[in-house]
């Protein structure tokens, strides 16, 4: 038997679950359909399109088709309505079916809202879409799901099962397994597609070891839409959709290197990789001794918002405050966003970035045109030429243009981001309050944040791929 051989059968036999554990989540699937269907019957008889045998009921997801790994306790049930219900009724229908069958869940919002709850230590989400002929025809983006669970149920094998469950847990393993903003990873649909395309997990592993992004993956070769993604993957049920969308460029590039070190060496350590350790205060002062840089930590208290809405916020503040320092001059050797992961609700937020300096000259180098640019550079010239300004040195000549050395507005960068304003930098829009009220940690200081922050700041100052 081969390492990789192995090593596959040791991983299955730690994901698949085993039959007690199917029996169980196929018990509790079939009560919550049976108290959907029984919800629909109880809806009023004047729909707007007809009676509730209009109205059906399915099970979706990798529960539904096979394809879950063991532990995972997700359920998910569509209530399909007519497609000429109006926007207003599907929701309220919806809403009206989800809390019959779950008494105690609460509303989420995805396009439209849906009920999430539990049932006997089951996540259950129970989401009302539309019945259209297909997926190029939806009405909301969730009326694509039943096409793409159809789509895939026809082509898993048990075999090919098998190896959705191993690509998912590897995945998972390499932290690039989820579609949510935080993450932007492989989604399980897209993880089970992929298996399809090249048929297992391990053609799969050597066709990403090969890929050169931009990679364009067609499985029903119907796909016209350009796209500027790193991966594409057309949407088998839509021509106009691309999968993996939301997948990064740094996850697209872990699953290559992954991939070609497993296949080198396959070892069962990329599928349960050991937990790493917070790292402590004293860990975080030594590394940033040994570095002889100046992170700055913008430590503040976001507003409540799920993570598809924080994470964007908190990535576009970064850059924006990124660009702010290097349009004054200090390079940025590397930058990250934090949450607080101790905390269901995020109390704490973070932009770290690292300057190479924190301190620059009072004076800054203000190149002008070439000489030989008449009109411009007459102009260059004559708006510093005889100012009175002490700190304004020239204009004098650098090979062939004008230059002048100004006065510094900035010239540290934590003094900037602590005490400027921070609002007209490009920060996401709800965050520009709260990051007003920021505190900002300087250097060692930001030992402080290990309590919270510990495993985080791990990854940051011992990176891996």
């Amino acid at each position: 038997m081969s390492d990789l051989e192995s090593v596959r059968r040791s991983i299955l036999d730690r994901i698949t679950p085993d039959p007690a554990e199917r029996d169980r989540l196929e018990s509790i699937a079939e009560r919550l359909v049976d108290r959907a269907r029984a919800a629909v019957d109880d809806l009023d008889a004047d729909l707007t399109t007809g009676p509730a045998g209009d109205v059906d009921v399915v099970r979706v997801g990798s529960t539904a088709r096979g394809t879950w790994l063991a532990g995972d306790r997700d359920i998910d049930l569509f209530v399909r309505f007519p497609t000429d219900l109006p926007r207003a009724d599907l929701e309220r229908y919806g809403l009206a079916v989800g809390h019959a069958v779950l008494p105690d869940g609460h509303e989420e919002y995805a396009e439209h809202p849906y009920v999430t709850g539990t049932l006997d230590g089951f996540e259950v989400d129970l989401v009302p879409c539309y019945d259209v002929a297909d997926a190029s025809a939806i009405r909301s983006a969730v009326d694509r799901t039943p096409f793409h669970d159809a789509y895939l149920s026809e082509r898993l094998t048990d075999d090919r099962a098998a190896d959705v469950l191993l690509t998912k847990r590897f995945l998972k393993g390499i932290g690039a397994y989820g579609s949510d903003l935080r993450t932007r990873g492989f989604s399980g649909y897209l993880s089970e597609l992929l298996v399809v395309e090249f048929g297992g997990f391990e053609p799969l592993l050597r066709a990403a070891a090969d890929w050169h992004p931009p990679v364009r993956i067609d499985p029903e070769n119907h796909g016209e839409e350009t796209f500027d993604d790193p991966l594409v993957v057309i949407d088998p049920t839509d021509p106009e959709r691309n999968v993996a969308a939301v997948c990064s460029a740094r996850n697209l590039a872990r699953l290559q290197h992954h991939a070609r070190a497993f296949l080198a060496d396959p070892t069962e350590t990329p599928f349960f990789p050991p937990d790493r350790e917070p790292l402590s205060a004293d860990a975080i002062r030594e590394h940033i001794d040994r570095r002889e840089t100046t992170p700055i930590a913008i430590v503040f208290e976001p507003p409540t918002l799920v993570d598809d809405q924080l994470w964007p916020q908190l990535r576009k503040s970064r850059d924006g405050i990124v660009r702010a320092l290097e349009e004054r001059q200090f390079q940025v050797l590397r930058s990250r966003t934090m949450v607080d992961d101790d905390t269901a609700d995020h109390v704490r937020a973070v932009v770290l970035v690292e300057p190479l300096h924190d301190s620059l000259p009072a004076v800054a180098t203000h190149r002008g045109p070439p000489v030989a640019v008449r009109e411009h550079a007459e102009g260059f010239y004559d708006a510093y030429a005889g100012d009175g300004d002490p700190y304004t040195y020239g204009p004098f000549l650098d090979g062939d243009r004008y230059v002048v050395e100004r006065e510094r507005t900035v010239t540290s960068a934590a003094r900037f981001l602590a005490e400027g304003d921070l609002s007209d930098v490009g920060l996401g829009a709800q965050l520009t309050e709260a990051i007003a009220g920021r505190e900002v940690l300087v250097g060692t200081d930001i030992a402080s944040l290990a309590d919270g922050f510990g495993t985080q700041l791990r990854s940051y100052f011992e990176p891996r791929p």
